[in-house]
């Protein structure tokens, strides 16, 4: 079964430091959301970049995946930015993807108690 469709979901991305992954779910569950999905990453930006014996480090990151509700994304986007300071240079960044349309078990049933 296919849930929802261009207008109704979004897909937040918030990549930030190891071992914020977990804030950032909490801070999105307290504004609205019903959960997130961790990836583990590694990758460097403008404030990221050092070096150890002239080798490029790259720091480890974690990629938090959060499908939410068109309706309540700016709210748990600005939740996560405040609650994870991502406001600040070298904290992270999140952004979000358009979702056309959803398939799995946990949206399913939620198709299926309408």
């Amino acid at each position: 079964m296919v849930w929802g469709n261009k207008n109704e979901m979004d897909l937040i991305v918030t990549i930030v430091e190891q071992g914020k992954a977990e804030d950032v779910i909490e801070f999105a569950k307290k504004a609205g959301a019903e959960g997130g999905t961790i990836l583990s990453g590694r990758g460097c930006g403008p404030h990221d970049t050092s070096k150890l014996l002239g080798i490029l480090i790259e720091p480890e990151k974690e990629v938090v995946l959060t499908l939410v509700p068109r309706s309540k994304t700016n709210t748990i986007l600005t939740a996560i930015e405040i609650g994870v300071d991502l406001n600040k240079p070298g904290k992270g960044i999140a952004f979000v993807i358009n979702v056309s349309n959803v398939v799995g078990l946990g949206v399913s049933k939620k198709e299926d108690n309408k």
